[in-house]
């Protein structure tokens, strides 16, 4: 008989924890892509000043890119493999939105928006998050890419 009650509150308080960790998780992961779109966003800066010509990168894997040949604008090696590859913390990341325009004869991307979506919303986080040129992170609170609520 007292073995049944012990066991009785393991399961109470196992139900209670449970949905609490996973709670937990999904904010850590939330932190994560937000600290991962401020990476990218400096990633972004370096990328225009090394590479002028270019503007800004359109593709994540222009930000990233293997480190056993030298840097290039097609593979600058300014962000973490692991970000570049656009996943990473049950985030997936993007970069979206570039306006290109033509100077001489070169395509230069003057903007850009980079974008992080749970890949399982409600799961892997609550919110999707925005960042632009500006460096203002914004959310989604729905979990997709209509970002208009700024993060405080």
């Amino acid at each position: 008989m007292e073995l049944l009650i012990v066991i009785s509150i393991m399961l109470i308080l196992m139900l209670i924890a449970i949905p609490n960790m996973l709670n937990l998780r999904s904010q850590a992961n939330e932190t994560s892509a937000i600290q991962s779109l401020r990476a990218i966003y400096q990633s972004q800066i370096q990328y225009q000043t090394n590479y002028p010509a270019n503007g800004f990168a359109c593709s994540l894997q222009a930000l990233g890119g293997d480190s056993s040949s030298a840097p290039s604008a097609t593979n600058s090696q300014l962000l973490q493999r692991d970000l570049a590859t656009g996943n990473k913390a049950g985030y997936t990341f993007n970069i979206v939105n570039c306006t290109k325009t033509t100077v001489n004869n070169q395509d230069m991307y003057t903007s850009y928006e980079a974008t992080a979506v749970p890949q399982a919303v409600g799961k892997t986080g609550h919110r999707g998050f925005c960042i632009d040129i500006s460096g203002e992170i914004k959310a989604d609170p729905a979990g997709g890419v209509n970002c208009t609520v700024p993060l405080q």
